[in-house]
């Protein structure tokens, strides 16, 4: 089960409204929303928790790039909602890294016949009558690739995104389930997150 949430900071403290996020697809759409709900380009806070799963914060302020938590990102990565925010920047992987590798892998692929015929086909062969067997290692193979797909156990992203607001770093880390209601707390914002739970 899945619960989100914008507060939007104000001179009076914080507003607190509901989210749908089946239109959002992208951070983008999710960055565009929070400005929406910006009083003043003043600081909005999204959360997405799933229940006892993982939880996510998105903060942005004014025309900043967002900045990012959460809490696991392994959990994240099996959401849709997740994937959202498991952005390459977070992962640490340049964008479009998996097309340069592939066409690399490509372009080799390519120069071994023409380096040695006679030694190259045979393998080539042997490998095309275990393809059983050898699919998986060629994915493995691929997939080294793409260890920079491998998303990493635990918590993702800057863990001090609220330590301006209440809740120091060493907290955050801490939160495991209904992290929302702990944050809220800690920013003061219990009250009115509770009138949107």
């Amino acid at each position: 089960m899945y619960f989100a949430a914008l507060l939007a900071r104000t001179e009076d403290g914080w507003e607190a409204s509901d989210t749908e996020l089946d239109d959002v697809e992208t951070l983008s759409d999710l960055t565009d929303l929070a400005r929406e709900a910006s009083v003043d380009e003043d600081t909005v806070l999204v959360f997405i928790e799933q229940e006892d799963a993982w939880f996510g914060v998105v903060r942005v302020d004014g025309e900043d790039d967002p900045r990012i938590f959460v809490s696991d990102a392994t959990a994240a990565a099996r959401s849709s909602y997740g994937e959202i925010l498991l952005t390459d920047e977070l992962l640490g992987r340049e964008p479009g890294a998996e097309d340069t590798i592939a066409a690399l892998e490509e372009l080799v692929g390519l120069d071994d016949p023409e380096d040695g015929d006679p030694d190259t086909t045979p393998d080539n062969n042997d490998t095309d009558t275990d393809d059983t067997d050898n699919d998986d290692t060629d994915n493995d193979n691929d997939d080294d690739g793409f260890d920079a797909d491998a998303v990493p156990a635990g918590p993702l992203g800057d863990t001090r995104i609220l330590a301006d607001l209440g809740l120091p770093e060493a907290e955050l880390l801490m939160l495991r389930t209904d992290a929302m209601v702990e944050i809220a707390d800690a920013l003061g914002a219990a009250e009115v997150l509770e009138t949107v739970r």
